[in-house]
């Protein structure tokens, strides 16, 4: 039986620790583009006593802004209000900072708001949802409902209310050492508990995210402007707020296109085709050429659609673009009386069809699973996690060297530019030493050890659930040529080739084979991505059953 690890006990002030840590990354590798109230931040922090430091990490890292010192008990820190004394002392947090309706309902409870406003006193019988709205609709009379601080909000509490006066500029200092938004001060605290694990890669000290001031403003500012499209502000004015945005950085340049892409997908739903086609015009991010073919189609601009999809076609930015281009093409030569352009023929995929019980429990894919296993050809419920596993166990080496800008701190999880134009390009000697293995015959260790040596380690295509049985299986009886083929297309584009491979696989070990079976139930029809994947396999030979099931009745 497999013994569960017991968590490093971690020090009482981790959290410093880290944070300390993390100030010091930035400061070596950022001092030539951090700003004056940073550097100035970052001194003035160095000089506080130890429970200074302590509570203001403690309160950064929290959720929100405002904070009840009656709810700040830390034993490692000790009196809460000495401890304050020189944060507020600094500004960098307030006691008179102003709060608004909805902060003030979130840091008192119910009795305590009934007590404290008597405009609310009449409503104690009601939620305290329905006491916010009542108090803050206009059926209130008298009742000042503008932000303010707390103590004109509940003159009669003896409570304090801290306001961390320095959010941004720590979240500044969070992007400088992440280069993303998305990523906590957790991950220190995760990282420590063993949570997770990540590749030690050996990052230089002029390895950075941003390479100047500009990048950071930059993304704050497109950081912004997506926090407005996604809290629902209309698209012409977070087009506005985007403004003629541009930079020579490729990762905000993808970033720039993204946004742009889902504002025209948002102007598409909502039926202003003319305004969508104008914002994909102006978008570079994959996948904005088919939607303008689309659109033009809709529009019936049919000539000018025919000419951009066969641009496209010409050209294909990707698999999944080609595929689309070339039904539009056959759709659009028909309006233009045009003679169709012969398509690739297309093979019907094998087919099995099965009548099955419906299970009580679990999904139509484990349904099969046990109908087709047997004790000499098991079935495995795998999806993408197989093939990824092996490409990501082969490769490690490539997949993690570290190369300028691919890494710059230690919690990250995938090569930065993964899923840029030119991953490959720039790894492609390391990618074909990996490869080399498949022809040498000398993979299977190379994967074994690696699976054993890495064990847990964040990986962007290893999927560590992945049984040693399994494992064993998929190395005697997937050949490597097989292997080959499908490492190689999923270094094509790894953003559209890591998904859509069958959702099992079944293996003759004593054959030394295999074949994958994509699993459809009742209504369900193939995905494009699934469509490419299986033309892929049966092109190169690789068997590939698609298996249709309907439920029999009881």
């Amino acid at each position: 039986m497999m013994s569960i690890p017991t968590p490093p006990e971690l020090s009482p002030l981790y959290y410093l620790d880290n944070f300390r840590v993390a100030l010091a990354w930035v400061r070596e590798r950022y001092s030539d583009l951090l700003e004056a109230d940073e550097l100035a931040f970052i001194r003035q922090f160095d000089g506080l006593d130890t429970p200074a430091q302590a509570l203001l990490v403690r309160l950064v890292m929290r959720k929100g802004v405002h904070f009840r010192a009656s709810k700040l008990n830390y034993s490692e820190i000790g009196p809460t209000a000495q401890a304050a004394a020189p944060l507020c002392a600094l500004g960098w947090l307030r006691t008179d900072g102003e709060i608004d309706m909805g902060e003030l309902f979130s840091l008192l409870r119910k009795d305590e708001l009934v007590a404290q406003l008597p405009a609310a006193a009449t409503l104690r019988t009601s939620t305290k949802g329905a006491i916010f709205e009542a108090l803050s609709g206009s059926c209130t009379e008298g009742f000042n409902t503008e932000p303010r601080p707390f103590a004109q909000w509940c003159a009669g509490s003896e409570e304090t209310i801290y306001s961390l006066t320095i959010n941004d500029l720590c979240d500044r200092l969070r992007l400088m050492f992440f280069g993303n938004l998305n990523q906590t001060w957790a991950e220190f605290v995760l990282a420590d508990l063993g949570i997770f694990r990540y590749e030690a890669v050996d990052i230089p000290p002029q390895s950075r995210g941003f390479r100047c001031r500009r990048d950071i403003d930059d993304f704050l500012h497109l950081h912004a402007c997506r926090e407005a499209f996604e809290a629902g502000r209309p698209v012409q004015q977070v087009e506005q707020q985007v403004g003629d945005f541009s930079s020579p950085n490729p990762y905000l340049q993808e970033r720039h296109g993204k946004l742009l892409y889902r504002m025209a997908r948002q102007l598409e739903r909502e039926g202003a085709l003319v305004s969508a086609l104008a914002l994909y015009s102006r978008c570079h991010y994959a996948g904005a050429r088919q939607r303008r073919v689309r659109i033009l189609e809709k529009l019936a601009h049919h000539e000018e659609a025919h000419a951009l999809a066969t641009l496209a076609m010409a050209n294909p930015e990707s698999e999944s673009e080609l595929q689309l281009v070339e039904r539009a093409l056959g759709r659009l030569s028909r309006k233009l009386g045009q003679p169709r352009q012969r398509a690739a023929a297309v093979k019907d995929h094998k087919r099995m069809d099965l009548l099955l019980l419906r299970p009580e429990h679990g999904s139509v894919e484990r349904a099969v699973s046990e109908q087709l296993a047997t004790p000499q050809a098991p079935v495995y419920y795998v999806e993408n996690a197989l093939i990824s596993s092996l490409f990501g166990l082969l490769c490690w080496e490539a997949i993690f060297a570290p190369l300028p800008g691919a890494f710059f701190h230690p919690f990250h999880s995938a090569p930065v530019d993964l899923h840029s134009t030119d991953f490959y390009r720039r790894r492609e000697d390391l990618f074909r030493g990996c490869l080399a293995h498949l022809q040498a015959g000398t993979y299977p260790q190379v994967i074994r050890n690696n699976y054993m040596a890495k064990q847990g380690i964040q990986s962007p295509f290893v999927y560590w659930g992945l049984s040693p049985e399994v494992l064993d299986q998929a190395l005697l009886c997937l050949p490597p040529a097989h292997l080959q083929q499908w490492f190689e297309r999923m270094l094509r584009d790894i953003r559209a080739n890591r998904t859509g491979m069958p959702d099992l696989i079944q293996f003759w070990p004593q054959e030394k084979r295999y074949r994958m079976i994509e699993v459809k139930g009742p209504g369900d029809r193939l995905q494009d991505n699934q469509r490419r994947w299986i033309a892929f396999c049966e092109q190169h030979g690789m068997p590939v059953d698609v298996c249709h099931v309907q439920w029999a009745e009881a």
